[in-house]
């Protein structure tokens, strides 16, 4: 019986993966390296798959990070593979480049560092040329000064409850935030009528949504125009949510005073007024660390328990287990594949001691726990239904 088999799941890593995360996978129960042979999950950072052969036998993939964007994530929908990220493990990591970018951009240090670069001369002229020059690097201080907050989740509230310890003014928009986000941020950030409220009374605007189509060029050619002259603009979301050949139309202007990115391109290079960053957002050891630690965790608890958090295409779903014996399932969300599976079940003698069933869209999930072992073919039979994309067994190993 397949409850008696003791199953050693195999993990392919796509990246390096820090090994505070991989130590987790308990050495008994996991296989995990490079070059791993049809693997049951696949760990993943900045490694493109998309295009590739994504094998047989994965169940799961997991993002040491918040983006997915290089994972086929709709071709594994077809597939009832939920791909996980790591929502906040980087959040504090992005905060800190925010605020040093917010430094650079205010106190003018990026032109001020290119000038001492390029002074030449004894100590005394060295000297004489710095206190010449230094007028045209003339800064502003941040208290006082109003933040705006496009998209308040974990990185964007912390980044204005950072600002309000600063001594800024902050104003958030978000007309999706959570409770739980409303909680956790200061009650001092205050809230904006609309995007357009916020864009005409902030100094600073720092974005922090998901590329979305509803969000591709959201700072645009008529958004400019609604923005404070000389406005310090920073991107540290994606690329496409800000039309480069507007943002420069703006510095031209003097509507925006500086735009610092975290995405360089060529359009942006050796551009007056702008700051582009090698993508330094989550690079830093604390971050990579917490991403892999936490994906590691949804990974395991997935494979052994079919829970899920934090996925990109799945519903959130956990259930204690009150039973050894637990089937995972994965649908298309449409009508009576509950009762298929009941009806399943029912006719091989299992009684049903727990169930819980989610939907996200176009994909639902059902996790079923019963009194007695499972033998496969029910397995296989609900495997068979139409509209099922996968089902699992997921017995306690004895």
């Amino acid at each position: 019986m397949l409850d008696h088999q003791h199953k050693v799941f195999k993990i392919l890593t796509a990246n390096q993966i820090s090994s505070l995360g991989l130590n987790r996978f308990p050495a008994d129960d996991y296989q995990v390296g490079n070059d791993i042979a049809e693997p049951d999950a696949i760990l993943v950072r900045s490694h493109n798959m998309l295009g590739t052969v994504i094998p047989g036998s994965i169940k799961a993939i997991g993002r040491a990070g918040a983006g997915t964007n290089n994972i086929p994530v709709q071709d594994m929908n077809t597939r009832g593979i939920p791909v996980f990220n790591t929502p906040g493990a980087n959040a504090n990591a992005v905060k800190e480049l925010v605020l040093a970018s917010m430094l650079l951009a205010a106190r003018n240090l990026v032109p001020a560092l290119q000038f001492t670069e390029n002074l030449q001369g004894d100590n005394a002229a060295l000297s004489k040329q710095a206190e010449d020059g230094k007028k045209h690097f003339s800064g502003i201080e941040l208290p006082g000064r109003t933040l705006g907050v496009i998209g308040l989740g974990e990185i964007g509230r912390l980044v204005a409850n950072a600002a309000i310890k600063l001594g800024m003014k902050v104003i958030g928009y978000d007309p999706k935030i959570t409770v739980e986000s409303a909680w956790s941020l200061s009650a001092e950030v205050k809230k904006a009528h609309s995007m357009e409220d916020l864009l005409r009374r902030s100094e600073f605007i720092s974005v922090h949504i998901p590329l979305l189509a509803s969000t591709r060029h959201l700072i645009d050619d008529k958004t400019i125009k609604l923005m404070k002259h000389n406005v310090i603009l920073l991107n540290f979301s994606r690329s496409a949510i800000v039309d480069e050949e507007a943002v420069l139309a703006g510095i031209a202007a003097s509507k925006i005073k500086a735009y610092v990115s975290d995405f360089p391109s060529q359009r942006l290079q050796h551009q007056k007024g702008v700051i582009t960053l090698p993508h330094l957002g989550a690079s830093t050891l604390e971050a990579e660390e917490n991403c892999a630690v936490m994906v590691v965790d949804q990974l395991m608890d997935y494979l052994q328990n079919g829970n899920i958090t934090h996925t990109v295409n799945f519903p959130d779903i956990q259930m204690e287990r009150e039973s050894p014996y637990r089937v995972a399932v994965a649908n298309a969300n449409v009508p009576n594949i509950l009762g298929q599976i009941s009806t399943s079940m029912a006719k091989a003698g299992l009684n049903i001691h727990n169930m819980i069933n989610k939907s996200r869209g176009e994909m639902a999930y059902t996790l079923v726990d019963v009194d007695s072992p499972v033998p496969q073919h029910v397995v296989d039979e609900i495997a068979g239904i139409t509209g099922v994309l996968m089902a699992r067994y997921l017995p306690f190993p004895k």
